[in-house]
């Protein structure tokens, strides 16, 4: 595990990262903070393109808590089935939509507990959702974020709520409501798991990786 990188390393990488990409996206579809729920959830274990792909017919027809309940589980078994533990997460997916609309009137909560309530709904999948939907700078931490944070010094710890703790400590405030987007990016693209492409890193020159593949 790399050590923490200083304050002025931290904010030259994140500075490289915002001129590169001022705007990051998350790659999940939605058209509603209900949709980005749903999506987050089924994501677990799966590609966003995987759950895109499931999703793309599928909230066209049930973007709304009642709506999800009114097709049922079986038929959303049938859109969803493509995707890892599909069973469970269709499970989940029609608990969390009876809750929303029973305790919250069919409108999801942003509060990260009442998010976290839900059924099938982590704290990462609650995260994701306060920061791409409410704008908070929420850290949700993924693979792909573990792996860039402890690589290179950016936000290095043992588990992912010491990472998490790492990215909302150590990293300027200006940048942490693009943060996890700006990592996650990172790690999908360039600080791949097998084969880093260092060579043409917009980091290389700060990261504290020794192996690295130059």
């Amino acid at each position: 595990m790399a050590k923490q990188l200083d304050y002025h390393t931290l904010r030259e990488i994140f500075t490289r990262f915002q001129a590169a990409e001022p705007e990051p996206k998350g790659e999940l579809e939605h058209v509603n903070a209900y949709t980005l729920v749903v999506a987050v959830a089924l994501s677990a274990q799966a590609t966003d393109a995987g759950v895109n792909k499931a999703t793309h017919e599928l909230f066209k027809i049930a973007d709304t808590p009642q709506k999800m309940l009114d097709l049922g589980e079986e038929q959303l078994i049938e859109h969803i089935k493509t995707i890892g533990l599909y069973r469970n997460k269709a499970k989940n997916v029609i608990k969390l939509s009876k809750i929303l609309v029973e305790d919250y009137g069919g409108e999801v909560p942003n509060s990260r507990a009442a998010l976290q309530s839900l059924p099938g709904v982590g704290r990462k999948t609650a995260n994701v959702v306060l920061n791409m939907w409410w704008k908070q700078p929420a850290q949700a931490v993924d693979t792909h974020i573990f792996r860039v944070g402890n690589r290179s010094g950016i936000a290095p710890g043992k588990d992912v709520d010491a990472v998490e703790r790492a990215v909302e400590d150590n990293i300027p405030a200006d940048f942490q409501q693009h943060a996890h987007h700006w990592l996650i990016l990172h790690g999908r693209y360039h600080c791949k798991a097998r084969k880093p492409m260092c060579g043409n890193c917009l980091i290389r020159d700060l990261c504290m990786y020794e192996d690295k593949n130059l």
